[in-house]
């Protein structure tokens, strides 16, 4: 789907919050509520828009550590890598896991209470996993930016 200017715009008000009401987003994009209401069912059939939501604090609900955990596999056997991407999928604490080029196989985003948490987790999920060959731990000490929004 190609994105128009209008397009670009509406996507880049609803990023910044995706709540506010048909009625004062259309007002602020100076568009009809009608026009919009079809432009963001639009976008979404069309897979731009992938769904709504409301980020939280993670201080505030006890994922206060960042974790970035680089893991290297023994193989990469398509069994190997779709029992490995089972595991990531049913564990709410791996928040990303990207496939990367260099020296890990996966870099995984993992959020915890604390240390002992994440000794837990690695020590239980991680390191138990048959195709897991090793893991490189990387404590967030300060966040300097964090982001939803996409460029537009």
């Amino acid at each position: 789907m190609k994105l128009s200017d209008q397009d670009r715009h509406v996507l880049r008000e609803i990023q910044g919050d995706a709540s506010v009401s048909l009625a004062a987003l259309a007002e602020r994009l100076d568009m009809a509520q009608s026009t919009l209401w079809r432009r963001l069912n639009d976008l979404e059939a069309a897979g731009v828009i992938t769904g709504r939501v409301a980020l939280l604090d993670p201080a505030k609900v006890g994922a206060e550590l960042c974790v970035f955990a680089s893991v290297s596999l023994h193989d990469h056997a398509e069994a190997a890598v779709d029992d490995f991407a089972n595991v990531i999928r049913a564990h709410p604490e791996i928040l990303e896991c990207h496939a990367i080029s260099g020296a890990a196989d996966y870099i995984l985003k993992i959020r915890v209470h604390d240390v002992a948490a994440y000794e837990r987790f690695m020590t239980h999920v991680l390191l138990r996993n048959k195709h897991v060959q090793s893991v490189q731990s990387s404590f967030s000490l300060k966040q300097l930016k964090s982001t939803t929004r996409l460029p537009l």
